[in-house]
């Protein structure tokens, strides 16, 4: 169990979804404190000046593919766990990021209230699977 807490970065261009999901986020007992990045180029400064514990990453960020990001990340930040978000759940985004090691993947327009339970259990060091399609069989 992991009792230190957690910092997590958001990244999506939604101000809508990070006016919902940030305040369930810092509700959360072990998170230390939520930042934000609305496109790659804003998540990589992030990513680099405070390594974040848990990323909450879209795939369809403005200014690159969330997907170009999560290899990016497992890439050079192995430990940083990965929860991808999409309105765009179809099985090739999924198969894709499971390929690349994505720790998590959630439908935004089915999965969204689910998120902040997923990750207040590994901030306390437990893994939770709500449903077959959270969590990837990696």
């Amino acid at each position: 169990m992991h009792k230190e807490k957690k910092i997590v970065l958001v990244v999506d261009d939604s101000a809508l979804i990070r006016k919902r999901i940030i305040p369930m986020l810092e509700e959360i007992h072990n998170v230390q404190f939520v930042t934000f990045a609305g496109t790659y180029e804003e998540a990589i400064d992030s990513i680099r000046n405070t390594i974040p514990d848990m990323i909450l990453l879209d795939i369809q960020l403005p200014d690159r593919s969330g997907i170009e990001l999560l290899r990016t990340i497992k890439e050079k930040y192995k430990d940083v766990v990965v929860y991808m978000i999409t309105n765009h759940a179809n099985d090739f985004y999924r198969e894709t990021c499971i390929r690349l090691k994505a720790d998590y993947f959630f439908d935004k327009s089915k999965d969204f209230d689910l998120i902040p339970k997923v990750i207040a259990a590994h901030a306390l060091g437990y893994e939770l699977s709500i449903n077959e399609n959270t969590k990837p069989a990696i």
